[in-house]
């Protein structure tokens, strides 16, 4: 495995990680100020600012969403008692100075009223390389069941 490959892999790890144990503010440090967090409907779609989306997170939003998911007000989070990332199939897809596109498989797992729920998606990164990691400019999680109709996911995919 590849220098690049590794560290890469490395981070999305991470980054899946503190999502299922809700370090959501921890999160929000993986970002570029200038970052996007996209959750398209139209799986094809590369024009994310002028299409329908699940979520179009600047840093703002993101961290509006975040401050939601810790105040214990959002409904749709009350019941959501676990999830659980298998993050595979990650593909290199560019690299350009200290800018890296990167794509993956993720497998989510949802326990919602005691039901188990699963949500396929390929995710693409954008990273730039920060100190000695990464931090996000991009995060594209393309549901596979997305142009579906979803339950209510209260949490970041």
């Amino acid at each position: 495995m590849s220098t690049l490959r590794a560290e890469v892999a490395a981070f999305i790890d991470l980054e899946a990680d503190m999502l299922d144990f809700n370090q959501y503010r921890e999160w929000l440090d993986l970002w570029e100020p200038d970052g996007v967090y996209v959750v398209p409907i139209d799986r094809e779609t590369e024009d994310f600012a002028n299409t329908l989306n699940f979520a179009y997170d600047k840093a703002e939003m993101r961290s509006l969403r975040v401050a939601r998911l810790l105040s214990g007000d959002a409904i749709s989070t009350q019941t959501t008692y676990k999830t659980v990332r298998s993050v595979s199939r990650l593909r290199i897809l560019a690299e350009d100075g200290d800018t890296v596109k990167a794509r993956c498989s993720q497998f989510i797992a949802e326990n919602r009223h005691g039901n188990l729920k699963t949500y396929p998606a390929d995710v693409t990164f954008t990273l730039r390389r920060s100190g000695d990691g990464f931090r996000m400019v991009e995060k594209v999680v393309r549901l596979l069941n997305a142009d579906h109709h979803l339950s209510s996911i209260g949490y970041i995919l």
